[in-house]
């Protein structure tokens, strides 16, 4: 393979996981501002398998061919001019360009810089890689959008996932009561991870063992047993239901304004600072990363047949053996 060609999972047409196929593509050039990132480790996330199939951010990129991903961890190759935050030999992470295509699963990434943070020291590219897209969801959600603070009740739905982890995580760094829910194989997990209660979704109404909720951090949606609506029942008033997957409907919008609660929805952005920031916290040992499985790059059709199909605790990874 020539220096201007690199390895990319390319899928030429919307689909099932069969449609993924390793190839060799152009390598990316950094424009003024931005740098060359050679991949170590990309994540894979449910809006990976959802804009896969013609869905999640299908929208946004067009019909295919085109490569997904964008939480990737990796060394800088080269820098565009202009570039003072970044030298070639650093070791970054971050989640460029999203929701627009990134390109994460393949060898080289070229994105601005400052979409882009110093790795954290303490982890590895495959750890690392696990950390963007999930990591930035929750801090949004939780410091930006609901600006939690310390004696509040946050309730965490889906709470053993790639967002929810984090999210028990980073509430119980602000100082507030988390309330997860997780079927009863995660419970010990996330009790380790910080939650103070956590609720089996499967054998209880969540409705009935959570009350005077300040905030809740739906990661599930109403597509699934009408979560969000259920959710507004255990807010106390003027209590915040940050809706992540599918946004707000007419009807939610309805029904909590019924209730005198608020309700936002919430679409990650790339946030180098914010990354910076739960890099320190990773290095401090306040932020654990748990990362289920890693896929070598030819197997990013299985790491999506096992994200769809099994719910996993924590990240899956690629691996792209730079």
């Amino acid at each position: 393979m020539s220096a201007a060609m690199m390895r990319a999972v390319v899928q030429d047409r919307f689909g099932g996981p069969e449609v993924l196929r390793v190839q060799e593509v152009p390598r990316p050039e950094p424009l003024p501002t931005e740098v060359l990132v050679r991949v170590h480790a990309a994540g894979v996330n449910p809006v990976d398998w959802k804009t896969r199939s013609g869905g999640g951010m299908a929208g946004v990129l067009g019909e295919p061919p085109f490569v997904l991903g964008w939480d990737v961890s990796g060394v800088v190759e080269s820098v565009g001019f202009g570039v003072t935050t970044l030298r070639v030999g650093d070791e970054v992470y971050g989640m460029p360009w999203f929701p627009r295509a990134a390109g994460g699963y393949a060898e080289y990434v070229t994105a601005p810089a400052r979409q882009f943070a110093r790795k954290p020291a303490t982890v590895g590219h495959e750890q690392a890689a696990a950390v963007p897209l999930a990591a930035l969801t929750a801090w949004q959600a939780l410091v930006d959008t609901a600006d939690v603070r310390a004696g509040q009740r946050v309730l965490v739905h889906a709470a053993a996932g790639g967002v929810g982890h984090f999210a028990v995580q980073l509430t119980k760094h602000l100082g507030a009561q988390v309330i997860a829910t997780a079927s009863s194989a995660r419970h010990t997990w996330l009790r380790e991870l910080g939650a103070d209660e956590v609720i089996d979704y499967t054998a209880v109404r969540f409705e009935d063992a959570a009350r005077a909720v300040d905030v809740v951090i739906d990661l599930v949606g109403d597509a699934h047993d009408k979560t969000s609506l259920r959710s507004l029942e255990v807010l106390r008033p003027d209590g915040l239901l940050v809706a992540v997957p599918a946004g707000v409907s007419p009807e939610l919008a309805e029904a909590a304004q019924a209730r005198g609660v608020r309700v936002s929805p919430l679409l990650v952005e790339p946030d180098g600072p914010a990354l910076s920031r739960i890099a320190d916290l990773i290095d401090a040992g306040k932020l654990v990363v748990e990362v289920e499985e890693t896929f070598p790059l030819e197997q990013a059709a299985k790491a999506h047949v096992r994200g769809e199909h099994g719910r996993t605790r924590g990240k899956l990874v690629l691996r792209t053996n730079a």
